[in-house]
């Protein structure tokens, strides 16, 4: 017979196998041996972080998850810190990421594009609403549930009101091109609320179509059609569609559809449910703050096991 593998322990979540990879960071899989549930565990090298000075980026991450609590948005449960690492134990999404249902299958009827449209503008409705934008928001960040319902993750590039200038805009430019708002790209300020509808509208096509609505192999080529909103609607789309797509791909944020008029238009309209949820209390963000300092009386340590009967095995899935 052979012998149990040993694990990986950290405070109360059993380490399994990793379930993706970024440049500072691995997720892995996890279980709390207290409750059984699963969580995904974000492991962050802090040597890394403190080297490319991403300290406040990390921060910036973790806090707004944890200011945003909505059946949309990945929950973040707690921040725990090792002398190396820094742990961020998420909620466990495991039906893979919108873009790759794109992928196999295509692009998707017009009903359930509308679907997943509405959990995406719930989801950044209640974003803006606690002064947090997105900011790089695309299929490969929307996730879906085992009972197909979509998550918004990785708030990397998010910002937090407060980091609007005097003159009420936001001045960094990022995110992925092929999703950017027109007045992200020329470098004047913008809104971090129209940007993001922007972001939702080029989704929206792809959903529907298959294919994005800019997309050029030079990147000036690309820009140039994004300035000038340059693209057209294929003839499957319905005509409801075809109108709103128009106004949320408006080049101009100052007439581009806003979140409360597209709660009132008629093809959004169609089979919508208000999201139902308990509003959040009060945040308390003491152990990201904790996650960050040099306190050896927070820090947890990975402690490597042997699993206590062979049922633990199923930790692994």
């Amino acid at each position: 017979m052979s012998v149990p593998r040993t694990r990986t322990r950290v405070g109360k979540f059993e380490m399994g196998k990793t379930l993706g990879e970024g440049s500072f960071a691995k997720v892995k899989y996890a279980k709390n041996v207290e409750t059984g549930d699963s969580v995904a565990i974000k492991v962050v090298d802090r040597d890394q972080v403190l080297r490319h000075k991403m300290v406040e980026q990390i921060k910036r991450e973790i806090s707004t998850m944890k200011v945003i609590k909505h059946p949309n948005v990945v929950q973040l449960f707690e921040v725990m810190a090792s002398k190396t690492k820094i742990y961020i134990v998420l909620e466990f999404v495991d039906g893979g990421e919108l873009f790759d249902k794109i992928a196999k299958h295509g692009r998707l009827k017009e009903d359930e594009a509308r679907r997943y449209f509405h959990q995406l503008i719930n989801a950044v409705d209640y974003c803006h609403s606690r002064g947090v934008y997105h900011r790089d928001l695309k299929p490969e960040n929307l996730l879906l549930d085992s009972y197909g319902t979509l998550k918004v993750s990785d708030f990397g590039l998010s910002a937090f009101s407060q980091q609007v200038r005097g003159d009420g805009l936001l001045h960094t430019a990022c995110g992925t091109p092929n999703y950017v708002a027109p007045e992200v790209l020329n470098d004047k300020g913008y809104d971090g609320t129209a940007s993001d509808i922007w972001s939702c509208g080029v989704i929206l096509f792809v959903l529907m179509a298959g294919y994005l609505p800019f997309d050029e192999p030079s990147l000036m080529a690309l820009y140039r059609k994004i300035y000038k909103a340059d693209f057209s609607c294929p003839s499957w789309f319905s005509s409801g569609a075809k109108k709103l797509i128009k106004r949320i791909l408006d080049p101009s944020p100052l007439t581009r559809i806003t979140i409360p008029e597209i709660l009132e238009n008629e093809w959004f309209k169609k089979d919508y449910r208000p999201p139902c949820f308990t509003k959040g209390e009060d945040v308390n963000l003491d152990d990201v703050d904790a996650a960050f300092n040099d306190s050896e009386e927070h820090l947890v340590t990975e402690k490597k096991e042997r699993p206590v009967s062979m049922n633990c095995i199923r930790a692994y899935i």
